[in-house]
Formats: structure tokens, C-alpha cells, sequence
């Protein structure tokens, strides 16, 4: 136990005297862990800013600080440490130190959890909007066309970009990323902006109202015009129909007239039955006036026969 303590000693002398390089610069992100990547497998230790955290002892692990009890662990068989749950003050110079091999600093920074990237589509002018609830430390939104970077801003809670239909068949993505961590949204745009989209896509507000309102009037003024040409055909024909039985009838009427006069029908016209005696009461008048127009009396025949044959 005594020879424990001395080279713990001897070790945290020898670190408080030397100036150790920072050999790399990690990142991490809150809630996340790390592993250092260089390992301690016999005899070793980790340190931060100068305070001894753990220590590797014939290829034994003992923590020095109960408050990284829980935080860091070592594996025997790599022989890395690894520290877990990172937090925001978890970021400082940490120094791994074997003995036999090396000693190695290490500058680790923790940074926020990069929120999930939202992207919403706008059809008509396939304009591809990617934007974040909230900015985060050295925050960066990016576009990718396949693998390039066709715009990047670190600034901004949104991101535009517009693809031309030329350029429908590469693929997109929207990146988030901070130096520790990110998070991307592919946006498939031969889906979201192509034709076939444009004619299904009902979430368009003038297709939802040219569905809602426009194409039912326009297919209740059909059915009425069809409706009314129908009914008018039907009520042209009906006419025609009452037009021709109502000759009908008067034909049938004057024949009847005929009938009763003493006449009846043939084929050739309207003869008087001659096979009994004719009742031409119903004539007599007809008779009469024309009589009167044809016959002249015997005086006034005699008188205009002396006025143009004079007796000689």
C-alpha cells in the first residue's frame, strides 16, 4: 500500500513539473461518452487539469476521485479509458500517462445535442426549406447534392435551397452538425416535386379547392344542361305525337261528316252509295246557292238574247 502511495506521488510530481502538448483536440456531446484513444495496460493514470482521476496499477483499475466513480471506466483488455455521461463542465485537458510508453493530452470540448433538422417541401417551385427549433454552439445547417455541399450556414434557424427539374434525379439532405455530433434529413425530391406528385398531391391549396368547389359546380351544371336537353327533346316529340293524333281525329271527323251525308270511303276517292236511295237533305242548301249562280231567269235571259242577237 505504501509503494502505491509513493508512486502516486512520484507520478502527480512528475505531472505538476511537465508541460504536456495537446495531442488532439475531441468532441463530445451532453449525455454522450468518449474514449481516449491512447491505452494504459500495466502501469498508468488519467488526470484532469492536474488532479489524478484514476490509475492503472499491475494491470489493476482504482478510481482516486469518488465523483468520477460512476463516470470513468477502463477495460482491461484495450486498456482505454472511457468517460461517460458527459456533461458541459466535463470539458477540459485531459492527460493519459504510461509510464513505460508515453504521456498524451487530450483537449476534449462537450457541446449541446444537435436538434433534428425539420424540412418542409414546397411543390409548385420545389423549394426545399431545412430549419431547427433552436441554435445550438457552432451550429451549422448544410444542403448536399449526392455528396457536395451546395449551401452551408452557420447562423441561421432555416436554410432554403430550390432544385430545378433538371437536377430532380440527385439526392438531397439536410444536415445538422455541430463538431461532435449530427443529424440529417433526406428529402427524396423526384417524390415531393415531380408531375406525379404535382397532379396527387392534395395538400396543394388551389388542387383543395378546385376538388372542393369548382369541379362539383362545374358537374352539376352539366347534369342540369343534359337534364333540360332531355326534357326537351321528351316534351318535342310528345307534342309531335298530340300534333298528328289530333290530325288523325279531324280526318276522322271529316269522314264521319261524309259518312252522314251518304258517302263512305274507297279506295279511289269518295263515292255516293248508289246501292239505295241518298239522303241529300244535308245538300239542299248548297244545292240552292249554286243553282243561284248558275240559272238565270227566263225574262232576263230573253232580254239580254234581244240586246245582242236583234231581230232582223
Amino acid at each position: 500500500m505504501e509503494l502505491h502511495k509513493s508512486i502516486f506521488l512520484l507520478f502527480t510530481v512528475m505531472i505538476s513539473s511537465d508541460t504536456v502538448e495537446v495531442k488532439k483536440n475531441l468532441a463530445g456531446t451532453e449525455g454522450g461518452s468518449i474514449t481516449l484513444p491512447d491505452p494504459v495496460k500495466e502501469l498508468g493514470f488519467l488526470s484532469l487539469g492536474g488532479k489524478t482521476l484514476a490509475m492503472v496499477i499491475e494491470r489493476r483499475f482504482q478510481m482516486l476521485e469518488e465523483d468520477y466513480k460512476d463516470k470513468v471506466l477502463w477495460d482491461n483488455n484495450t486498456g482505454l479509458f472511457t468517460i461517460t455521461g458527459l456533461q458541459r463542465d466535463d470539458s477540459g485537458i485531459y492527460i493519459v500517462d504510461s509510464k513505460k510508453v508515453f504521456t498524451t493530452a487530450y483537449k476534449l470540448t462537450v457541446y449541446e445535442s444537435v436538434p433534428a433538422p425539420a424540412v418542409n417541401v414546397s411543390a409548385e417551385s420545389c423549394t426545399l426549406l431545412c430549419s431547427m427549433e433552436k441554435a445550438g454552439e457552432l451550429l451549422t445547417l448544410s444542403w448536399y447534392k449526392d455528396e457536395e455541399i451546395v449551401i452551408q450556414n452557420s447562423s441561421a434557424l432555416s436554410l432554403p435551397l430550390t432544385v430545378h427539374k433538371q437536377d430532380f434525379s440527385s439526392s438531397y439532405r439536410c444536415v445538422a452538425a455541430n463538431p461532435a455530433e449530427q443529424k440529417t434529413v433526406t428529402v427524396d425530391v423526384k417524390t415531393s416535386c415531380g408531375e406525379d406528385n404535382n397532379k396527387d398531391n392534395d395538400s396543394n391549396p388551389k388542387r383543395q379547392y378546385m376538388v372542393t368547389y369548382i369541379i362539383p359546380i362545374v358537374c352539376a351544371v352539366i347534369i342540369i344542361c343534359v337534364a333540360v336537353i332531355i326534357k326537351q327533346k321528351f316534351f318535342n316529340k310528345k307534342k309531335t305525337t298530340t300534333t298528328q293524333d289530333s290530325v288523325n281525329s279531324e280526318q276522322e271527323v271529316q269522314y264521319t261528316e261524309i259518312n252522314r251525308a251518304g258517302y263512305r270511303p274507297s279506295q279511289g276517292g269518295h263515292l255516293p252509295d248508289s246501292s239505295g236511295p241518298v239522303d241529300r237533305s244535308n245538300l239542299t242548301t248548297v244545292y240552292d246557292k249554286l243553282e243561284a249562280h248558275r240559272m238565270v231567269d227566263s225574262d232576263t235571259a230573253d232580254h239580254v238574247y234581244d240586246r245582242t242577237y236583234p231581230h232582223t
